[in-house]
């Protein structure tokens, strides 16, 4: 077996050292069954289960997440996918031409994009540069709130950077931004399951993550949260019946985003399943599971650093469960494959080495770097697998 023994709880192949739970996560089969239970209750009465209890499952299992992020549950809404969660906020905000938009170079393409969809309306997207490879915090800090103007309405922090691996130190941001009058929207997708949260601290305007990522739920749970004072102005993407119902018993914030249209709302109400099974994974729980995977991602990282022959690109407690490490500028451009940008590194690790993991270019061509994720299904001999077929693929002596 080339990862662990916990492999097992997983569908993974295992004829793969799967290294990539960052992209996608990977649900755990204990999950997935009990996922295909709600299934099949779903459909054995589809009316029952959709319109009569659908509403308190929702509740049921939004007051399991809330317990576990921090927050209180009418503060949270369910989402697809953190993009999602970010595209509501971005296009419920009514901004005046000139209003500026503020992110980093850090942040994911697809959140960046939809920022710049309110450039159609005389918006203007700021974006600040963070250094990589990177000392300290502050510098974090520093470029953000150094961009910040007398025009910006909303900054979009990463809480993790997806390319990166990097955590912002959002609380501080967020709290001088405050200061300044900014709402923040922390980009939260790997948040949840890699670090501890605590969603009231933190005090961000909104704040969106992934629960099929570092929670292991199926495909397509994720969560957003809007603090109270500002849950009027948030629409969902999608208007429905809740944008006239006449109930009084549940605030229009519930109404509107608890149900949009027909869909399967099986991966939400398989979040709690996701929690209690990871946190049965090792005798202290989540905390152990986290720092047992922030470990395993630091050493995979010293693997590769000592690979290439290279400094450690970030302090290891800017890290979590992934880590990035920056690679030899690429020659000539990656050809796409069957429309998919695929690295010819990344292809060749996969198809010569059954390796999986993310070759990409950061901050922009020639300059790559390969990103690795550490589960608990992750062994360290897959990171020094790893290491070995770099070597050789780079041609390094």
């Amino acid at each position: 077996m080339r990862s662990n023994d916990l492999a097992r709880h997983w569908t993974l192949d295992p004829r793969i050292d799967f290294l990539n739970h960052g992209s996608f996560g990977a649900c755990p089969r204990p999950v997935l069954e009990a996922q295909s239970e709600l299934r099949a209750r779903m459909e054995r009465e589809p009316l029952q289960f959709l319109a009569r209890d659908l509403e308190g499952l929702l509740d049921d299992a939004r007051g399991e997440l809330a317990q576990f992020v921090g927050a209180d549950p009418d503060d949270l809404a369910f989402v697809p996918n953190a993009t999602s969660g970010v595209n509501t906020v971005i296009r419920s905000l009514e901004l005046d031409p000139g209003d500026e938009l503020l992110t980093t170079d850090h942040a994911y393409n697809a959140c960046r994009n939809a920022l710049r969809w309110q450039e159609r309306r005389g918006a203007k997207v700021v974006v600040a540069a963070v250094p990589w490879p990177i000392a300290t915090a502050s510098q974090v800090s520093d470029a953000v709130l150094g961009a910040v103007t007398a025009r910006t309405r909303l900054a979009l922090l990463d809480h993790v950077t997806s390319p990166t691996g990097i955590i912002f130190p959002v609380e501080e941001i967020v709290g001088r931004l405050e200061a300044r009058g900014v709402d923040a929207l922390v980009d939260g997708a790997h948040a949840p399951g890699m670090v501890p949260l605590n969603l009231r601290r933190i005090g961000a305007t909104y704040f969106t993550g992934n629960c099929h990522k570092w929670l292991c739920a199926p495909k397509g749970a994720a969560f957003l949260y809007v603090r109270r004072d500002h849950q009027e102005r948030i629409r969902p993407l999608t208007i429905s019946h809740g944008a006239n119902a006449v109930r009084t018993d549940r605030p229009r914030f519930r109404l509107e985003f608890d149900w949009t249209g027909t869909d399967d709302p099986t991966s939400f109400l398989s979040i709690p399943h996701a929690l209690r099974f990871l946190g049965t994974l090792f005798p202290g729980g989540w905390p152990e599971l986290m720092q047992r995977n922030h470990a395993l991602a630091l050493r995979g990282r010293t693997l590769l650093c000592e690979a290439l022959r290279i400094a450690a690109p970030a302090p290891a407690e800017m890290l979590g469960s992934l880590a990035s490490v920056p690679l030899p500028d690429a020659r000539g451009g990656p050809p796409p494959v069957r429309g998919v940008f695929w690295h010819p590194l990344q292809r060749a690790l996969l198809e010569k080495h059954g390796i999986e993991v993310p070759v990409m270019p950061f901050p922009a061509p020639p300059r790559q770097l390969i990103r690795i994720s550490a589960q608990a299904y992750n062994s360290e001999d897959q990171f020094a697998r790893l290491a070995t077929a770099l070597r050789a693929e780079l041609q390094l002596a």
